[in-house]
């Protein structure tokens, strides 16, 4: 222990602390604008659903995110299927294509279970019940990923869910809850269903980002997204979208919500890796505000003061969860046997026999045998 070492304690070391706290607050202010940009993505796609919904009699979640998979297919998946060697498209689907197949259903399926329990229950369950995807999360978290939590990140959480707490009661307080649901207990169902499903496609998400790559995960999930959600819109929506009358304006609507669900989600590795998908999480609670202050053009929403202190508390807390970093917990390591070892055995014999001496043996013309010693 050099506890006084002078290049521990000289003039030197104190720039590395400046610079670590210039470090600090730039992180967290990277990571809160990158968490907008997601929640801004998922905003788009929000209100352009809202839009078609309510303007033009358009309800296809499942033929929305078909889209979504296909443009994924054609840009990652090509990718992969022109890459050599251990990170090619064949030999990814030859090690771990059932790994990604059940990704692909939980994916899809969250997507499509959280826009079906709108039909059933309502708008105030499906924002509260929403939030169960976060303590899932960081149970999953826990086990899959190792991470380990201070007390800081549950405080941080309670204060982001106190903030949506507040945005439901600004909501009632505004008049949104016009419809009761046509039958609550399965929507509220759809919602539990849904949010855990998207718990377990962001953990799966930050383990491939981290582990094997961005691209993999893209591909992957783009590939197996428009198999299944392919199939599902063939069984479940092709009689809503015959009824569909096409014109520029469904046509851009469309493209649209095409390009913020693409959006959201190549960049959405990105954040993850630079911070972890809890924080992702917690960060995109403010989605449905941006939401709220865009339909108070497009649809006519009373504003209350409300929605703005729901905001800043979402911001405090997301700020606050982002201002510790999360630990990982090292695997338990093995035992090691109290013997050498067949490879410290390996070098003893070396040594042994580097220690040995040399048997010469001459055999002289009158067969006498000649034995000497190095």
């Amino acid at each position: 222990h050099q506890a006084n070492s002078p290049a521990d304690s000289g003039p030197g070391s104190l720039p590395t602390c400046k610079n670590a706290e210039r470090e600090f607050p730039r992180h967290i202010l990277k990571t809160v604008l990158l968490g907008q940009m997601l929640s801004l993505f998922i905003c788009g796609t929000a209100v352009t659903s809202q839009y078609l919904a309510e303007q033009y009699q358009v309800n296809t979640p499942m033929l929305q995110s078909f889209i979504n998979y296909v443009l994924l297919l054609l840009v990652y998946t090509t990718i992969l299927a022109f890459r050599t060697g251990d990170d090619s498209l064949l030999k990814i689907l030859k090690q771990r294509w059932w790994k990604y197949l059940f990704l692909g259903l939980a994916d899809v399926e969250a997507n499509y279970t959280i826009v079906k329990a709108y039909q059933y229950t309502t708008l105030t369950s499906v924002q509260l019940l929403d939030c169960f995807g976060i303590p899932v999360l960081m149970a999953l978290s826990w086990f899959i990923l190792r991470a380990r939590y201070r007390l800081i990140h549950f405080i941080a959480v309670a204060v982001c869910l106190l903030g949506v707490g507040t945005m439901v009661g600004a909501d009632i307080l505004a008049g949104r809850q016009d419809s009761e649901g046509s039958d609550v207990v399965i929507g509220d169902v759809l919602v539990l269903l849904g949010a855990s499903l998207y718990a377990i496609s962001n953990v799966s998400e930050e383990y491939i980002v981290k582990n094997l790559s961005r691209v993999e995960f893209l591909g992957m999930v783009g590939l197996f997204g428009t198999i299944i959600s392919g199939l599902q819109l063939a069984i479940v929506e092709h009689r809503d979208i015959m009824r569909i009358q096409w014109n520029w304006k469904i046509a851009l609507l469309f493209a649209a919500f095409a390009l913020c669900m693409f959006g959201l989600y190549i960049f959405m590795p990105v954040v993850i890796k630079v911070t972890s998908a809890t924080s992702v999480n917690l960060g995109i609670l403010t989605a449905d505000l941006y939401s709220l202050f865009f339909g108070l053009f497009l649809f006519y929403y009373k504003f209350s003061g409300l929605y703005i202190l729901s905001f800043v508390i979402i911001m405090v807390g997301f700020i606050l969860y982002c201002s510790t970093p999360t630990q990982t917990a090292e695997p338990t390591a093995m035992p090691q046997p109290h013997s050498t070892g067949l490879d410290n055995a390996g070098l003893k014999l070396e040594e042994n026999d580097n220690q040995m001496p040399v048997v010469t043996v001459q055999f002289t013309r009158d067969e006498s045998v000649v034995v000497s010693t190095d």
